[in-house]
């Protein structure tokens, strides 16, 4: 018999450059590019991940970190029930940004929402911002805090797996479904308002 399926809606959240299309790409794909153009508007991919009593549906919403689609994001986190907020960790201002993000999720998106900070680029030299910064933050606000590396693949699976142990153990998009016996092939679409990247079009990762 196969495993009930929750579907719930994710979105990537972060300043221009630390990598949020990189880590979906990573996550999704289990790839890595850093040659590829800004995402313009949105990406939307998805991805199963497998629990032991259920399957995440993942509905991730990659956005774009230009400061003139800042307006689009209350958009893409409409209704989401967990959002990752990424900082570099070689970039002090991506991180106070990262603040900023933080605080407007708490205004306008659902009060429910899961909150994870990570903190991305770990592989690159001169980190401006300690683990023990950013811990002591997260600590202040209840939030969960994760170092990783999208190019060196480092970390990221166990984000999206923790955040997935912590959500509903039923969808908050659609109904349930059921999950066939036999894995099925990942199914990922991109498209996003004002334009849409494709799936592995990204900033510096």
């Amino acid at each position: 018999m196969g495993k009930t399926v929750c579907s719930h809606k994710i979105v990537i959240l972060g300043d221009m450059g630390v990598g949020k299309t990189c880590l979906s790409i990573r996550y999704s794909y289990g790839k890595f590019s850093s040659t590829h153009e800004a995402t313009i508007g949105g990406c939307f991919l998805t991805k199963d991940e497998e629990l032991d009593d259920h399957v995440v549906k993942y509905e991730i919403w990659d956005t774009a970190g230009q400061e003139r689609y800042h307006s689009l994001a209350q958009m893409y986190y409409k209704n989401a029930i967990a959002a990752c907020v990424v900082f570099d960790v070689t970039n002090r201002e991506s991180f106070e940004k990262c603040q900023q993000w933080v605080s407007e999720l708490h205004e306008k998106a659902l009060p429910e929402i899961l909150i994870t900070i990570v903190g991305n680029k770990i592989d690159l030299d001169g980190h401006q911002v300690t683990r023990e910064e950013a811990e002591g933050y997260c600590k202040k606000l209840n939030l969960q805090y994760y170092e990783v590396s999208a190019k060196q693949n480092i970390g990221v699976d166990k984000v999206f797996r923790e955040i997935a142990k912590r959500l509903p153990a039923e969808s908050t998009n659609r109904k349930k479904n059921t999950l066939k016996e036999k894995k099925k092939d990942q199914d990922t679409k991109t498209g996003g308002a004002g334009g849409a990247a494709g799936a592995g079009q990204c900033t510096s990762c």
